[in-house]
């Protein structure tokens, strides 16, 4: 029986736990920042602040203590915001058991740093931590859909070839598929990038504008997700599967999609504080991904238009409306 912590029980980290929990296989620990997240489960086995409504097996045991969820565990997922990422695996640093296998499946980009969660674990375990096999779960993969056992497909990637045996031998079952790929630099960004995409895909429907805005949308802003994964290492293959089209897909256009929702309330003329106040705790990654993106996008000479505009409206102040016709109004290009 595999010893498996997450840390951090927001919707995803708790879907993951389901998951894990469900298989009966496993000894899961779920970490929650929050007493009343950890008290919800421990009682009524459901994280009502998170994600309502959906049973957490019994398998699955909620703590605030990291030491504890930490203790024995031979995986550890990283499920955290990604702005408290290092300091977060700072505090886990001593805690962390030798030669666990680390998964970070939080979407997101360093806002300071413009680093990749993997990186961020990384440096920071390099600072006297445990040598540990580091992996970057993504996909497409709304984490209520997980939850009720509906059909799903992700990715896992690492460079450590036991990391990817472990974890798609360990997290698989009927209901959840999981695919390995080399290529971290290219997973992660892409699911960080495809963020921003769905806010400004949001931001069409807020504008109530149709389906033919949206299209043109993810398929420009899939071609600057591509760039910049190239331009960062990744590979251009990888942004045609899971971890690039897919999550894009899904994120841009299901109505579960947080940052989609945030760029729907911009186009309807909402102010972005008034938004995320709204959210009662709840992130967007996309937020803070957008200007972790251009200042990558401005060290690698890559040109994302898209992502200049969100950066605009979410930073700047600029209009939902006039953000959207900058993008029609640019010089003409090639496709290519």
């Amino acid at each position: 029986m595999s010893d498996i912590a997450i840390i951090g029980a927001g919707a995803w980290g708790t879907g993951i736990a389901i998951v894990l929990g469900r298989k009966g296989t496993h000894r899961v620990r779920l970490w929650a920042h929050e007493t009343d997240v950890c008290q919800s489960i421990t009682e009524r086995r459901i994280n009502e602040q998170f994600l309502p409504g959906r049973r957490i097996p019994e398998s699955v045991t909620a703590t605030n203590d990291l030491g504890a969820a930490l203790e024995t565990a031979q995986i550890v997922v990283s499920v955290m915001p990604s702005q408290h990422c290092g300091s977060l695996f700072e505090r886990m640093r001593p805690m962390i058991p030798a030669r666990a296998l680390i998964v970070s499946a939080t979407k997101g980009l360093e806002e300071q740093s413009l680093k990749r969660m993997s990186e961020v674990i990384a440096q920071v375990l390099q600072r006297g931590g445990p040598s540990c096999g580091i992996g970057a779960l993504s996909g497409p993969s709304f984490a209520q859909e997980v939850a009720r056992g509906d059909p799903t497909a992700i990715t896992i990637a690492s460079q450590d070839p036991e990391l990817l045996r472990t974890v798609q031998t360990e997290f698989s079952d009927p209901s959840f598929r999981v695919y390995t790929n080399s290529d971290v630099v290219g997973v992660e960004l892409g699911g960080a990038l495809k963020n921003i995409v769905a806010i400004a895909a949001g931001i069409c429907d807020g504008l109530g504008l149709g389906h033919n805005s949206v299209a043109a949308l993810i398929t420009r802003g899939l071609a600057e997700m591509t760039r910049l994964v190239v331009a960062c290492g990744g590979r251009a293959e990888t942004m045609a599967g899971l971890a690039g089209l897919g999550d894009l897909v899904l994120t841009c256009t299901g109505g579960l999609s947080r940052n989609r929702s945030v760029g729907v309330e911009l186009g309807r003329g909402r102010k972005l504080a008034e938004i995320v106040a709204a959210m009662h705790g709840m992130v967007a990654e996309g937020i803070f991904t957008t200007t972790a993106a251009v200042g990558l996008a401005r060290a690698r000479r890559v040109e994302m238009p898209i992502t200049e505009q969100m950066h605009a409206i979410l930073h700047e102040g600029k209009s939902p409306r006039e953000a959207i016709q900058g993008l029609m109004t640019r010089s003409g290009k090639s496709e290519g």
